[in-house]
């Protein structure tokens, strides 16, 4: 992927090769003496079982430039928060594991039902708020950077290249978003980006007209990649979707609050592969699915925000044009795959396309018939306008767990 074409809309950082990740992290360290740089890691306890966890903390043990790692662990009983700490000890950096199912986490999740402030549902979208909030509560990191932990071909230049933009003090870039080939197993990956969004961008530009926010995210490469690094400032403002529109709701964000050319897309990876969600074709609320449906709901809710008028007829249309777009360019994809030696099933293909076309129409009455569902975790802003001592609260209860739970952290002064 190293070219240098660039859309014009937001910067693309191409990796062309030129520079040794040695010269990139000597220039991180230099910088990061005085912009402290802050990594979110939201973990489900069983990919500590799984085979990419252990890679990354490799990796990232040998990262000097990081002030601080916080892992928001999710699904996980007290025994296995413990084993989790002694697994996440071996990080020479300062670090938090933050146990999201501990008591002292759901007593302060239920101070927030009581303001009305509560995240709908678990999920990846509440583990990285949770985080984020710990983030800043401790008020001394100046970027934030948030990459998956089942990445199974990670290694530490994904991050060095993912942080550079924002940390760098002669850029003006406030967020960077990583990007990618999915390739893995001698196929094509990265079926709801290739087959949904990007048909459904193009679907929608022919249906309801131009909108600077359409172009604006047909300009990422690769819009659901969950890797992205922002500076600390914007995130008291940030409102993170709670279910799958997580990756699509952040750019939203980003689109709302911030100046394109403060926005930059990175390369930081040749071949990009991590654990696959199932299709479940059978059950909407599971799966590619459910994300799908979720995806679509997340751009039609900013849309309609924006001042797009949707009705039952709109949906249909749209239905039909994406189905044709996608067809159009599964074209493009088999010839790409095939040129490169990569393996690609077009039946498979196909019934993917049929799934999201149907999910775009579920989506479209669902949207109608709750216009105004709010599915956006409140701003850590407004939480601690209604409860100033929040904040400070989330930070000794994370303390306050991982001292109860032994003192394998003793060492790393995270607390």
């Amino acid at each position: 992927m190293a070219d240098f074409h660039q859309n014009g809309n937001i910067t693309t950082l191409h990796n062309l090769r030129t520079r040794p990740l040695d010269d990139l992290t000597l220039e991180l360290k230099t910088y990061a003496a005085t912009r402290k740089i802050t990594l979110i890691l939201p973990c489900l306890y069983s990919e500590l079982e799984g085979p990419a966890l252990s890679n990354i903390l490799d990796e990232l043990a040998e990262v000097p430039y990081l002030h601080r790692i916080v892992i928001g662990l999710d699904q996980a009983t007290g025994d296995q928060f413990r084993q989790a700490k002694a697994y996440f000890a071996r990080l020479p950096q300062n670090h938090m594991v933050i146990w999201n199912d501990s008591p002292r986490m759901l007593a302060l999740g239920a101070r927030l039902v009581e303001l009305g402030l509560a995240p709908q549902e678990p999920g990846k979208g509440k583990n990285v708020w949770t985080c984020i909030g710990y983030l800043l509560a401790c008020a001394d990191s100046a970027v934030m950077a948030i990459h998956d932990c089942d990445i199974v071909t990670y290694d530490r230049d994904m991050l060095a290249r993912l942080v550079y933009p924002v940390v760098n003090p002669s850029f003006s870039y406030q967020m960077a978003k990583g990007f990618y080939p999915r390739i893995g197993d001698g196929k094509l990956n990265g079926r709801v980006t290739r087959l949904l969004v990007s048909p459904l961008l193009i679907a929608l530009k022919r249906v309801i007209g131009d909108r600077d926010y359409l172009d604006y995210l047909r300009s990422f490469r690769y819009p659901l990649s969950g890797e992205f690094a922002m500076r600390t400032h914007v995130l008291a403002e940030l409102r993170i979707p709670s279910d799958w529109g997580l990756e699509i709701g952040v750019l939203s964000e980003a689109w709302r609050n911030l100046a394109p050319k403060s926005v930059c897309q990175v390369e930081i990876s040749d071949a990009y592969d991590h654990k696959h969600q199932e299709l479940s074709p059978e059950d909407a609320s599971k799966g590619l699915s459910r994300m799908s449906t979720d995806i679509c709901k997340a751009i039609f809710r900013k849309l309609a925000a924006d001042g797009t008028v949707f009705t039952q007829n709109i949906f249909r249309t749209l239905k039909a044009t994406y189905y044709r777009s996608a067809l159009d360019l599964l074209d493009g994809y088999y010839t790409d795959a095939k040129m490169n030696g990569l393996s690609i099933d077009r039946h498979s293909e196909e019934k993917n396309i049929e799934l999201f076309a149907e999910n775009i129409l579920r989506a479209g009455q669902v949207f109608l018939d709750n216009p105004h569902e709010t599915p956006f975790i409140p701003t850590w802003s407004r939480v601690h306008s209604a409860d100033i001592d929040f904040l400070s609260d989330l930070r000794a209860a994370a303390a306050a767990d991982a001292e109860e739970f032994g003192q394998a952290y003793a060492r790393s002064g995270a607390v």
